[in-house]
C-alpha cells in the first residue's frame, strides 16, 4: 500500500532546503540560495512555508551591517522528512 506523499515536501525546492538541513546544523539563505539554485524571491517563499509548517526555523540577524537569515531544522521538521522518505520508498516496492 502506498503511503501519502507530504505535500509541503513534494515541491522541489523545499524538498531542496529540507534535504541540505538534515545534514547541516543550520545553513544561511546565500548558501542554501546557491546550493539550490534559486532564485532569492522564490527562496524566500518557500522558506516562510516551511516555516509556517513548523519544519524549520528562520533566525534573522546582522553581521555588521549585513543582514544574515540562519535557518534550522525543527524535530517537526526532521520527522516531516523521514516520513517523506518512507513515504517515498512504499512507491518502490
Amino acid at each position: 500500500m502506498f503511503k501519502k506523499l507530504d505535500p509541503l515536501l513534494h515541491s522541489e525546492l523545499r524538498l531542496a532546503v529540507m534535504s541540505l538541513l538534515v545534514e547541516l546544523e543550520e545553513a544561511d539563505f546565500v548558501y542554501l540560495r546557491e546550493t539550490a539554485n534559486a532564485t532569492a524571491g522564490n527562496l524566500s517563499v518557500q522558506l516562510d512555508k516551511l516555516s509556517e509548517a513548523g519544519y524549520i526555523s528562520v533566525e534573522k540577524t546582522f553581521e555588521g551591517k549585513k543582514p544574515r537569515t540562519i535557518c534550522r531544522i525543527t524535530p517537526v521538521g526532521l520527522n516531516a522528512f523521514e516520513n517523506y522518505v518512507d513515504a517515498l520508498k512504499s512507491y518502490l516496492k
